[in-house]
């Protein structure tokens, strides 16, 4: 049977089909009941169940402030004077969110009666009640419940997913949970391809692991490299977001030239075509310099790696490690030729379905940013608003949510919140979501580290978890602490010196 914890009482706004109150039954000292917590009762619908939004400690001694401050006066303690500690007890200010009846969830539409006893919720229903998933991901328990909360894939994945949260606050921890449970699926429960856009090289790690090794492939800047002669002369104007009309014209007549010519080009032979080509000075002097610049960033070469059948393949973990990667104009170049050849892929069917996870995705797709400094955000929002049609499906993560874009993060349809405490940010993700409440937004800033709330598509009401810990190594290229970050520098400085003393 479930243990009793509580009476529900009648108040001049309650019970009612939105909200009740229940006084909670003292247990030995112990806290029966905490804010955040689920609760059912018995109701002439089915079994009701409850949220506990507020817990309130009332004690009617002193519910007077003058009657306190009088009786203080007398040089004696109220708690002298009277049993006050009989007249102090715990009320839980209670949320009805469903009735569940054999099996059916259904919204409440009768208020419970004065008197029913509240007790703990049984995982059974609890689990079914939320919308868990046996198969799904297990991202850790949900607070104050011993039940595993497991996210079912289509749900979370279907619609986008936002993890946003305050640097520190344990986003690489939860996508690291993340990416562990989707390499460790069986193979009948369906194995997509993964990549990550890595800007740190957090997740390089899940390479070095001998567990996840197999499984991951890891292309840094030794390793990537873009077919100057295999982009089309959209993708090359993709690169360069203030070129004119008259401009994109006379570089797309150029391009098509070349390739008549039936041969491999790099980027030197197109500025060679354009300045032997006879287009206006001014035209051709800009083309020039744009195409010069896009050659120094050594991007361009005679081949592409990764293809993209080696970056989606299903059941692998495909990290772009952008580590080594100076000029954020470089970066978003990657991530632009990547993700619009995933996507184009994805919609002809040539690629598995996937996941593309964007760190520091206001980097990548930020609000408010001029075009030619954000030239990747097109293809972010594309995948944004039409992905999901092919099962393309993004994760944004972001510690800045007010630089992030709007248009992408309002296709988020389920957010994994940690701890935010920007009131810029705050409001920001409230005007993004209509999933998101006041009152989880007041939640944010006290969240510990390693808690997340839940909310949207993926559950069926929002949820805190306490997110497990994590079975990957961390990426040796995260590099050492601060600490000891001064002591080998100096150890350094004291080698150098003695080597050149013993030079001398």
């Amino acid at each position: 049977m479930p243990k009793n914890i509580g009476t529900v009482i009648s108040s001049f706004e309650g019970p009612s089909t939105y909200k009740f109150d229940f006084v909670i039954k003292e247990d030995s000292g112990k806290i029966p009941v905490h804010k955040g917590q689920f609760i059912q009762l018995k109701t002439e619908e089915g079994i009701l169940v409850g949220r506990v939004d507020e817990v309130i400690k009332t004690n009617r001694y002193f519910m007077q402030a003058e009657s306190v401050r009088e009786y203080e006066k007398s040089g004696k303690p109220l708690m002298d004077m009277f049993p006050v500690d009989r007249w102090e007890y715990l009320v839980a200010k209670t949320a009805p969110l469903g009735v569940y009846n054999n099996g059916i969830l259904k919204r409440v539409t009768y208020p419970p009666s004065p008197g029913s006893n509240v007790t703990e919720i049984g995982n059974d229903i609890l689990f079914n009640f939320l919308g868990l998933d046996q198969k799904g991901l297990n991202l850790g328990k949900i607070v104050f419940h011993d039940l595993d909360a497991k996210l079912n894939l289509t749900k979370l994945f279907h619609k986008h997913l936002a993890i946003l949260a305050i640097s520190g606050a344990g986003k690489s921890h939860l996508v690291s949970v993340f990416l562990e449970e989707l390499l460790e699926r069986s193979e009948d429960m369906g194995k997509p391809a993964i990549v990550v856009i890595d800007p740190h090289g957090e997740y390089a790690g899940f390479g070095e692991d001998k567990k996840y090794s197999k499984r991951t492939r890891v292309f840094d800047k030794e390793s990537i490299s873009i077919s100057a002669s295999s982009l089309s002369p959209y993708r090359i104007t993709e690169f360069l977001p203030e070129i004119s009309p008259v401009q994109r014209r006379e570089l797309i007549k150029i391009i098509r030239d070349l390739r008549k010519k039936g041969k491999f080009y790099n980027f030197n032979d197109l500025v060679r075509e354009i300045e032997q080509s006879e287009m206006k000075k001014v035209t051709k002097d800009t083309l020039m310099s744009w195409i010069s610049n896009l050659n120094m960033t050594r991007l361009f070469s005679k081949s592409n790696n990764p293809t993209v059948q080696d970056l989606a393949k299903p059941g692998q973990l495909s990290i772009i490690d952008l580590s080594d990667f100076i000029r954020l104009n470089e970066k978003q170049i990657i991530v632009t030729y990547f993700a619009r050849k995933l996507f184009n892929e994805r919609h002809r069917g040539r690629i598995p379905p996937f996941i593309l996870v964007v760190e520091e995705a206001h980097q990548f797709c930020p609000e408010g940013i001029e075009r030619q400094y954000a030239i990747s955000k097109g293809i972010i929002q594309t995948i944004a608003r039409e992905g999901r049609k092919f099962h393309a499906s993004l994760v944004l993560i972001s510690q800045r949510p007010i630089q992030l874009s709007t248009t992408a993060l309002s296709q988020c349809n389920t957010h994994i919140l940690l701890r935010i405490v920007n009131p810029y940010d705050l409001k920001h993700i409230a005007e993004s979501s209509e999933a998101i409440t006041s009152d989880l937004i007041k939640t944010l800033p006290g969240l510990q580290v390693g808690e997340a709330i839940i909310t949207g598509n993926a559950v069926n009401h929002p949820l805190f978890v306490q997110i497990r810990r994590r079975k990957s190594k961390e990426s040796s290229r995260l590099g050492m602490n601060f600490e000891d970050a001064i002591v080998s520098f100096n150890d350094g400085i004291k080698k150098n010196e003695k080597d050149l003393d013993t030079f001398m």
